[in-house]
């Protein structure tokens, strides 16, 4: 994969720094997207290779534009960076929670992605993934089996924006299948990560669910688009 590009968002730590180390060592070159430009550098030289860094705040339209401008050519695109800033249900939650979280974790993914789009249609083998959640399933969600059902809608706006991804997920793979792009969502599992007090307490190894997006940001030209997958690689129902 040495000739290949790759650039992941949110990769200065968590799943997304894993994500990011574990292409450099496929052999690409990979922009470390990152909000502050000291961590992304120190992320950076921890992972060594070929990383590069890229400032990249997926909610800033103008620093947007101009880290498209510095990459000429893309083979992969991984949607990393998300934030949870409100556990509550609906009927507690504000609405300035749902906004803030949407604008990264869903308008950020649609804003990065279409900016990124020319780069991508350079490339033989473009590859677009977003690191999406088993808790944003709505199946799961509504099945009395899984803790999603009896967590009293807990993390609505988090939830939410998690479903909403899927769905620009699988647009994004009706609308660009032609063009040979392999669009997929990823559900990583519950990891050791910043994302909230549950996940850094109870999370498991971020390295793990990295490998799944890694395995969907290296698929064959057979492989699926359009789908939902968790971190082994198993089918997620929508």
């Amino acid at each position: 994969m040495k000739d290949y590009t790759a650039l992941v968002t949110g990769a200065n730590t968590g799943i997304g720094l894993e994500i990011a180390r574990r292409l450099s060592a496929e052999g690409m070159t990979v922009y470390v997207g990152s909000r502050d430009a000291g961590r992304g550098e120190r992320a950076v030289e921890e992972i060594g290779g070929g990383a590069r860094p890229l400032v990249l705040d997926v909610t800033d339209a103008a620093g947007i534009a101009a880290a498209a401008r510095q990459v000429d050519g893309l083979d992969t695109l991984v949607n990393n960076a998300g934030i949870m800033v409100d556990g509550r249900p609906a009927p507690e939650a504000d609405v300035d929670s749902f906004r803030r979280t949407y604008e990264t974790n869903l308008f950020g993914v649609l804003a990065v992605t279409n900016a990124f789009l020319p780069a991508l249609r350079r490339s033989s083998r473009p590859r677009i993934v977003n690191v999406s959640s088993g808790t944003g399933s709505l199946a799961w969600s509504a099945d009395p089996e899984r803790e999603f059902a009896v967590a009293a809608g807990a993390g609505a706006a988090y939830r939410s924006s998690k479903s909403a991804l899927n769905a620009l997920t699988l647009y994004y793979a009706q609308a660009l299948a032609a063009d040979g792009f392999k669009v997929n969502a990823l559900a990583p599992g519950l990891r050791a990560t910043g994302l909230n007090a549950r996940a850094a307490a109870a999370g498991e190894d971020p390295a793990e669910g990295a490998a799944g997006a890694v395995r969907l940001a290296l698929l064959p030209d057979d492989g699926p688009t359009g789908g939902f997958f968790s971190w082994d690689g198993t089918t997620v129902p929508w």
